[in-house]
């Protein structure tokens, strides 16, 4: 008993002189929070959805307070919010990013050859993993609306083609729905600047057509008739050079054959336009 005693002494004794140590490293290291911040994570909508580029809204608080970030940076909040931010913290708000998510496909059912009936998990990700979905451009947009159901602010919404269109007004460039296409379909671009490659095949000519009527046929007219610079054929696709954007990018769209290549201010197609299913929205 006595040896039981005197262990569990030396256990107390250890547990309250580790205790006392903490205390006193806690006092002489810790860092003291600016007030502020909690203050300006209250102003912020506290969706945590990332599309400032910081992990959340305590993080965007952090950088704001930090001076590292613009109130405008937050694409989610009202320019009232995003007024009550900067006047709070004697700072500019800044510029809003204009960025908005666009899909690079223009080939619905109507236009893209369905070569079996899919009938799986409704799942773009489970169709890509199984079969693809049953569409002949395995290249192409499944349908199946992932990107939907990852938008936490009600932004994409699928038409009639099974083709998702994204609404500019509620897209805040958060990129879930980059996140959730298991095809690589969707990219953030600025919204200024809406030329859009609508196709990812890397097929050419009569091939690529086979598969869809508004696939990319790598005539390369849209890198003629655009700016200098502005687009370089790769792979059998244009791919546009955000570094040489001058006046007159929409030139490029003018001989296009099959409407791959789009200018897009409004909504997210450039292919002529279906209707949107219930509860959806056309941007």
């Amino acid at each position: 008993m006595t040896s039981i005693a005197i262990a569990a002494g030396m256990m107390s004794g250890l547990a309250i002189t580790l205790g006392v140590i903490l205390a006193v490293a806690w006092r002489l290291l810790r860092v003291e929070e600016d007030p502020r911040i909690e203050r300006v994570e209250e102003l912020l909508p506290g969706t945590n959805c990332g599309a400032c580029g910081t992990p959340g809204c305590r993080a965007f608080a952090e950088a704001l307070v930090g001076g590292d970030v613009q109130p405008a940076g937050c694409t989610v909040a009202a320019p009232a919010d995003v007024s009550a931010v900067a006047a709070f913290l004697g700072v500019a708000a800044g510029e809003r990013p204009d960025r908005v998510a666009r899909l690079k496909c223009a080939g619905g059912r109507s236009q893209a050859l369905q070569i079996a009936a899919y009938r799986g998990l409704q799942s773009c990700r489970a169709a890509a993993a199984v079969s693809g979905g049953g569409k002949g451009c395995s290249w192409g947009c499944l349908g199946l609306a992932d990107c939907e159901r990852a938008c936490g602010f009600d932004a994409i919404g699928m038409n009639t083609d099974s083709l998702p269109v994204v609404d500019i007004d509620l897209c805040t460039a958060c990129g879930d729905c980059v996140e959730a296409c298991p095809k690589d379909l969707f990219a953030l671009q600025p919204l200024s600047r809406p030329l859009l490659v609508q196709c990812a095949s890397p097929l050419a000519g009569d091939e690529a057509l086979a598969l869809c009527t508004v696939a990319c046929d790598a005539c390369g007219r849209c890198a003629l008739d655009a700016p200098t610079g502005l687009i370089e054929m790769v792979g059998n696709l244009p791919v546009i050079k955000p570094e040489n954007w001058q006046p007159g990018a929409a030139a490029a769209t003018r001989r296009c054959p099959t409407g791959a290549i789009a200018w897009v201010p409004g909504g997210q197609l450039g292919a002529p336009s279906v209707e949107l299913r219930r509860g959806s929205r056309a941007g």
